[in-house]
């Protein structure tokens, strides 16, 4: 586990297998997917090199400390097609075996280039606000708004569009009485109609004689350093009122969100063509009008649920059109390399599964929270914008991920926030995963927390001989424009192992990495539940516990007693038997708007972050141990004890019945209980811990034994015990617990075939 967490922190790479068989019949029967879980912008210590970097003439591949050097005649052999390829002169000029360039340090398998000759300029912010809010709640937005525009760099351009049942396009370099451009709701308007109407292209025949206007003089009115119109914004967002088409009695709101983000689109298309740009989405109900409606204007007619979604009922009757709809805008955006953030709060649904497809094609980030002053909402907005040790905002635009293979290995596809450029190659297979089809993906928004599951297959199908010094090379090329305008490329490289002796599978069992498996697995499994049914995608996942735990385990057949897995095993069963139970596949008891979210948010996680998700940590407390480890099981519930839950979307510190009355008596604020008072105050210190750097930020929640809110803490435990025992409270579920599933799994592994 060492290994594999020192490739994480120094190339933000982690396999699932580090030793791959040669054959493709043979990967499969290793059950867990070849593949790996990649952060492109991953913290890297050294600096970035300001000169262009030494590609392969026929595969593009970069110079990499794998490469074969030739320092006599001055020539260095690419990896992954053999190519001799001559050193530029200023490298062969100085270049000996003694005196060697940053990339063919064997540490620098990671290594970023600042490039020189390309300028993408600062990044750009448009504002979308909705208006359909009551005051407080849209005094709560502004407010967030302008502590927002105090952590922007000066030179960002930024711009405001603000909607409810019209949108209006706010001018910000007009002087005296402020200007806007306003759009009727409930119509579809094309780019050029946007374009048009904004006054960004010239219109008619006479017009276009005269030039019009320039692209440079469009981005003036509605796109502004922030330095420049920093005062007339804040002054338009504090003269903001709350739409004035107030709703009647037993109506929703008129909201057109599809509308302003059609408009949003179209004015950036127009003005900040394929520059890092971020729309930030503020929502504050479902779309009621224009295209990408997602519910009724009568409140008596619910929203759709998992079971409408399901069987396509009248409920659901939007929902085909308004995913249609913002798939085409998120098509756009991609074109574009513009990002759309979505920050929804509201305390009903509110239409995220249809449009939450424009965050996930363009990277872009997803809050749901209840209100906009909820804490939820307000520090995960102000974490957009954190910055780096430079001064740069942590925030890449416009990146594009290809992937370098060796002949005998097949790029598969990716799941994460990324869409794919259908880029063919050799040694692109022809199945897809995910993203597949292709070498390269888009990706509009990336940070440091950025994760891609990225997975493989052999491409050698009969076994062909691999000569025993070959070994499989892989290279990541990372292409994004920076915060600070530059354009920059991260290129990763490395090199695996093939398993040649087919009698023993002791060397790949010790190359597994149960962790990153897991959580491609869980990227797999929760990309099938957007289309399968969680029963078929349970089965499929028990199938494949059972196929590996038969291949890999020692044991006799038809015989349990002496069933033992490997270590490199013994989590995983674990982390299937949650992700089972987890939120990504039980759909019971959320709405469709939360699970779009929970598994959005996985999809773009790191693996320590996914195992939090799939299995919650669990701390203890108490008079004989501060901040100690236990189980995700009821046991761990005690009486004289304080829990500290994280499932990362929730925070619980839970305490038992005697220390809350304990603490309800006051004993913490007596003198000669400062151990009490430590007991109480160390948990919430690890909470604030946990919480201070995630995106989202949880939801936080202190709660006590046997009271409502402990059903947050309950409904992520094993059930160990079905009835009460002491301290234990009885869970009513229809669950196993984890005993009777390895039980089963152990019974089921050591049968017969």
């Amino acid at each position: 586990m060492d290994t594999f967490s020192s490739n994480e922190e120094r190339d933000g790479v982690r396999f699932s297998w580090n030793m791959w068989p040669t054959s493709k019949i043979e990967s499969i029967k290793m059950v867990v997917p070849l593949g790996c879980m990649f952060t492109p912008l991953k913290p890297i210590q050294n600096q970035p090199q300001p000169y262009h970097p030494v590609r392969c003439k026929r595969t593009g591949s970069v110079l990499n400390p794998f490469c074969q050097v030739d320092f006599r005649s001055k020539l260095w052999t690419c990896p992954f097609s053999l190519q001799r390829n001559h050193f530029p002169p200023h490298y062969a000029q100085h270049i000996t075996e003694t005196n060697l360039p940053a990339e063919l340090i064997p540490d620098f398998t990671t290594i970023e280039y600042k490039l020189p000759s390309r300028k993408a300029g600062p990044p750009v912010f448009l504002y979308v606000v909705d208006t359909c809010l009551d005051k407080k709640d849209l005094d709560e937005l502004k407010d967030s708004i302008n502590q927002s525009l105090s952590l922007i760099p000066d030179d960002s351009l930024v711009g405001l569009i603000s909607f409810g049942r019209m949108v209006h396009v706010h001018e910000l370099s007009s002087e005296g009485m402020p200007r806007s451009y306003y759009f009727r709701g409930h119509k579809d308007y094309s780019a050029p109609a946007v374009q048009e109407l904004l006054g960004l292209v010239p219109k008619g025949r006479r017009q276009a004689l005269k030039g019009g206007v320039t692209p440079a003089d469009a981005t003036k009115r509605f796109l502004q350093p922030k330095s420049e119109c920093e005062f007339a914004l804040e002054q338009i967002l504090e003269d903001l009122q709350p739409d004035p088409w107030q709703r009647k009695q037993g109506q929703r709101h008129q909201r057109c969100t599809g509308v302003a983000m059609s408009v949003a689109i179209g004015l950036l298309e127009m003005t900040v063509p394929k520059r890092g740009s971020r729309i930030m989405m503020f929502i504050g109900g479902p779309p009621t009008v224009g295209p990408g409606t997602v519910a009724d204007m009568k409140l008596s007619e619910v929203m759709r649920n998992h079971t409408d979604l399901k069987q396509m009922n009248k409920n659901a009757r939007y929902t085909k059109k308004a995913i249609e709809h913002y798939s085409k805008l998120a098509d756009r955006c991609v074109k574009n390399c513009h990002v759309v953030d979505l920050y929804c709060c509201c305390l009903d649904q509110i239409g995220l599964h249809e449009f939450i497809v424009c965050a996930e094609r363009t990277g872009g980030k997803v809050v749901l929270g209840d209100s906009f002053g909820q804490s939820v909402f307000k520090d995960s907005f102000k974490r957009i914008f954190k910055k780096d040790a430079n001064g740069h905002l942590e925030m890449g635009f416009a990146a594009t991920l290809e992937i370098l293979t060796s002949r005998e290995v097949s790029v598969l596809g990716a799941i994460g926030a990324c869409t794919s450029l259908k880029k063919k190659a050799p040694y692109v297979a022809d199945t897809e995963i995910g993203q597949g089809g292709t070498y390269a993906w888009s990706i509009a928004g990336i940070d440091p927390q950025t994760t891609l599951g990225i997975y493989f297959e052999i491409s050698n199908p009969h076994a062909n001989p691999i000569a025993q010094t070959n070994r499989p090379h892989i290279q990541f090329v990372t292409t994004y424009q920076h915060s600070s305008g530059d354009y920059r490329m991260r290129v990763t490289t490395v090199v695996l192992q093939w398993h040649h002796d087919k009698s023993s599978l002791m060397p790949v069992a010790g190359s597994f990495d149960q962790c990153a498996g897991a959580s491609l697995v869980a990227r797999l499994a929760s990309d099938r539940g957007r289309k399968e049914q969680a029963q078929d995608i349970m089965r499929w996942l028990d199938r494949s516990l059972i196929r590996l735990c038969s291949k890999f385990a020692q044991y006799e057949k038809d015989r349990t007693e002496n069933f033992h897995l490997p270590g490199e095993f013994t989590l995983y069963p674990q982390f299937m038997f949650h992700l089972r139970r987890s939120q990504f596949l039980q759909v019971f008891n959320c709405s469709p708007d939360e699970t779009a979210f929970y598994r959005h948010t996985m999809m773009s996680k790191t693996v320590a972050d996914t195992l939090v998700m799939i299995q919650p940590y669990l701390v203890g407390y108490s008079f004989q141990g501060l901040g100690e480890a236990v189980q995700l099981d009821t046991d761990s519930m005690k009486n004289d004890n304080i829990l500290l839950l994280d499932t990362f979307f929730q925070v619980v510190v839970h305490h038992g019945t005697t220390i809350a009355s304990w603490r309800d008596q006051g004993y913490h604020k007596k003198p000669g209980h400062e151990n009490f008072k430590n007991l109480l105050q160390q948990p919430i210190d690890d909470a604030q811990a946990a919480m201070s750097d995630r995106f989202p930020v949880p939801r936080f929640i202190v709660c006590d034994q046997n009271r409502s809110q402990a059903r947050f803490l309950l409904a992520k435990l094993n059930p160990s015990k079905p009835a009460y025992d002491g301290d234990t409270p009885q869970i009513f579920t229809d669950d196993v617990s984890l005993r009777v599933f390895m039980e089963h799994l152990v019974k089921l592994s050591v049968k017969s075939s």
